[in-house]
């Protein structure tokens, strides 16, 4: 019985998709050579691909950056107030919402800036109005 299940264990996970693979991998490495991913330990490459998926939230906190905002206003008080009452879910929907991505690739949060800015539209009543983002730039426009 060992023996069977070694076998049908072998065939499913390496015989049934050697193919597959070895294609599959002659493509990748034709555009991602081998030898440029030596240099990463596996853990370093799994970031780098999938991007970090724990977060302090306090941190992000420290590294925003305000146009036309003091630290201390109220709406950027009460933004973060709200934002770090959100359960997890919610707070990576924003992550998404600001960067088009629940996830932070490269250097990790603790080099992640984005920017809180006042749009500044005189002609719009800021209660009636909503916040935006620049994705591209990571900007968030939160109106007063």
């Amino acid at each position: 019985r060992k023996e069977y299940v070694d076998l049908y264990v072998n065939y499913m996970f390496n015989k049934s998709v050697q193919k597959p693979f070895e294609d599959f991998m002659q493509g990748f490495l034709r555009g991602c050579p081998a030898r440029n991913w030596k240099m990463f330990f596996p853990e370093e490459l799994q970031v780098l691909l999938e991007g970090y998926t724990t977060f302090d939230w306090h941190l992000l906190e420290k590294n925003v950056m305000y146009i036309h905002y003091e630290k201390l206003d109220q709406t950027i008080r009460n933004f973060w107030t709200v934002f770090h009452k959100l359960p997890e879910e919610k707070k990576r929907m924003f992550l998404a919402f600001l960067s088009g991505s629940d996830r932070i690739t490269g250097y990790g949060l603790e080099h992640f800036r984005f920017y809180i800015a006042d749009p500044q539209d005189p002609q719009e009543n800021p209660d009636e109005s909503s916040p935006f983002v620049n994705t591209c730039s990571f900007i968030l426009f939160l109106p007063r």
